[in-house]
């Protein structure tokens, strides 16, 4: 695959998870929160209100700290696919 494909290949996942209208479960949008942060390269501060959850996203940043952005694109095109795979 391609750098274009993987590219093409992420920002599907990224519209289809945008489209979705039912509430991910937590421990999936952590994980989309932190691939999507690695694979865009934005390492901005969680923007939540509530303390607690800016906690649960920054420990999810932490988690994925050794991954580059190709492998978080990667990771995050396959926790949307095996997701939908269930629900569809």
């Amino acid at each position: 695959m391609t750098d274009k494909d993987l590219d093409i290949e992420f920002q599907n996942a990224v519209n289809r998870v945008n489209a979705h209208t039912e509430p991910f479960p937590a421990d999936t949008l952590l994980k989309l929160y932190a691939y999507y942060k690695k694979a865009t390269n934005d390492y901005g501060r969680p923007k939540s209100k509530k303390p607690i959850i800016n906690a649960f996203k920054t420990n999810a940043l932490f988690q994925a700290k050794n991954i580059s952005e190709d492998e978080a694109k990667r990771m995050y095109i396959e926790l949307v696919n095996n997701y939908f795979l269930y629900r569809e």
